[in-house]
């Protein structure tokens, strides 16, 4: 009987995976493992027998393990992954299970994948970022370097989303770290770090054009880790990631808060007290978003994040753009999706490489495709164009002809 242990498996993109792969009979248990009590019990009552909780503590190792005790593949759930995710997949690695997680924060990507001999040494197969972005965006972007390009130039990202029904304090301090990191992106064949407020980051600044989401979208340098990864497992030039949130002016005030420095944590004297300006602004923030949403009539979650890979096809220019776009999904739908993708993959025995491995190392492009639309219960087709496996594709010839196609 196989079980699998969801940590952080009542949060937004956790209990997405948790509903999913509770759906699907490649397991026999599921297991939502969540500092949360009272949300994981009530989880657990509504998916049936195969489901039930254990509290646990995502910051101690001994907790961890107990947690994933007798499971045959950990999907890992709880961010901010720069706070978690070593403490978690160390503990991982020592009980020799296999894992995914939806890890998005490059810096400790980096440090993570160092861990990768002994990861393989014990014979675990580590996934990591196997989310929308990173995740879905790496294999889509392995796809058209491999089967639909001859020569890979470019390699770029966009995605936006917004309208969530909740939004906590975790998700504004990722959005702070985020901002206040230095950004990698593959420039000219090689790897710089820009700043999201300095020159180099504005420069990279740009519209984009989304299916549901509308036209000349602002997007702005994002901290992901497919423009370290990429290039790594695939010829390129350049690779990019860009996005926002919606709507625009919510993000404004994120991004103005965090310029002014009012997202630092050290607290200051007000009025013969300390206050943190972090904890304030955060409160702030999540208090003006309703506002927001309300004055703008923002309307239900929606959200897409889009890959175009650009190049070279029988000598031609030629270019392929993939949408996965949602009128009614947002963040926990897009990110816990594929996560539960990639735990199915791994029980089936889809991917075998060992090691600590962003998908595009360890994943056929084609395997992950096929199962979405079983996972998801969806027909091939989907609204706005053309699509395979829930995923809008255009081409652009090198007239600029944009055409709907099915791959």
């Amino acid at each position: 009987m196989a079980r699998v242990v969801v940590l952080g498996g009542c949060g937004a993109v956790g209990s997405v995976a948790t509903r999913t792969l509770a759906g699907q009979d490649v397991f026999a248990e599921v297991i939502i493992a969540d500092a949360n009590e009272t949300r994981g019990n009530e989880l657990s009552a509504t998916l049936g027998p195969k489901v039930s909780f254990v509290r646990f503590d995502a910051r101690d190792a001994q907790s961890v393990a107990q947690a994933i005790r007798g499971s045959d593949v950990v999907l890992n759930c709880v961010g901010p992954f720069y706070k978690t995710v070593k403490t978690v997949l160390g503990a991982v690695i020592d009980a020799g299970v296999n894992y995914v997680d939806v890890c998005d924060d490059v810096d400790v990507t980096v440090e993570i994948l160092g861990w990768s001999d002994d990861a393989a040494r014990r014979g675990v197969t580590a996934v990591i970022g196997m989310g929308s972005s990173p995740g879905a965006t790496n294999l889509l972007a392995k796809l058209a370097a491999t089967a639909l390009l001859d020569e890979t130039d470019s390699i770029d990202i966009f995605h936006a989303h917004g309208g969530e029904p909740f939004e906590g304090p975790g998700v504004i301090g990722h959005r702070f770290h985020c901002m206040s990191i230095p950004i990698p992106m593959f420039l000219d064949g090689a790897l710089k770090y820009v700043s999201y407020f300095e020159p180099d980051g504005i420069a990279l600044r740009q519209t984009f054009s989304f299916p549901v989401l509308g036209d000349d979208i602002m997007l702005y340098p994002y901290p992901h880790p497919e423009q370290v990864t990429l290039p790594r497992h695939l010829k390129l030039r350049q690779v990019t990631n860009k996005g926002t949130v919606l709507p625009a002016e919510y993000y404004d005030l994120t991004r103005e808060i965090c310029r002014l420095g009012l997202h630092r944590k050290e607290p200051v004297e007000v009025h013969g007290g300390k206050v943190s300006p972090h904890d304030f602004s955060v409160a702030y923030i999540i208090e003006k978003r309703e506002e927001i949403l309300e004055r703008t009539n923002f309307g239900p979650q929606r959200g897409c994040c889009s890959v175009v890979a650009k190049g070279k096809k029988g000598g031609a220019y030629r270019e392929y753009r993939f949408h996965m776009a949602s009128r009614s999904q947002a963040l926990g739908e897009g990110t816990g999706i594929p996560a539960a993708i990639g735990a199915i993959l791994l029980q089936k025995g889809l991917v075998t490489e060992k090691g600590v491995l962003p998908p595009e190392a360890c994943i056929e492009p084609m395997d992950f495709v096929q199962h979405v639309p079983q996972v998801m219960k969806m027909d091939e087709k989907k609204e706005g164009g053309d699509s395979f496996g829930g995923v809008i594709v255009q081409k652009v010839d090198e007239n600029g002809n944009v055409m709907n196609v099915n791959i």
